[in-house]
């Protein structure tokens, strides 16, 4: 499984609060936010930080994904992660880029893979 990157996770509370942060990080990154809902959560994707605001019962349960992995291919990714004994909770689903899984390690981290493939 060939791994391409991470993505940090930033929570804030509102539209005013993810406007701001997402103008921040264009700032400091040089790219410009990919904007799209998932789930009732607004999401600005800029660069390697991905800025989110939503529900808090939503909210809540992102919080629980120690980071988001990108990978060349998630069905590859499914298939090592496993091999290794990790536990697959979601997925694979399409997103707006690709698609996405989430798994449970043997240490109990919760990580999204994700990668660039979209569904046709």
């Amino acid at each position: 499984m060939e791994i391409l990157g991470t993505t940090l996770r930033i929570y804030v509370e509102g539209t005013d609060a993810l406007n701001t942060t997402a103008a921040f990080y264009e700032r400091i990154t040089g790219a410009t936010a990919q904007r799209f809902d998932r789930g009732g959560v607004s999401v600005a994707a800029v660069g390697c930080f991905l800025v989110m605001s939503g529900p808090r019962e939503e909210i809540d349960l992102l919080r629980k994904l120690t980071a988001t992995v990108a990978v060349k291919d998630v069905t590859e990714a499914h298939v090592t992660l496993t091999a290794a004994g990790a536990q697959i909770v979601a997925g694979p689903v399409p997103t707006p880029a690709g698609r996405s899984l989430i798994a449970l390690h043997p240490d109990g981290s919760v990580f999204e893979y994700v990668d660039r493939n979209p569904t046709p």
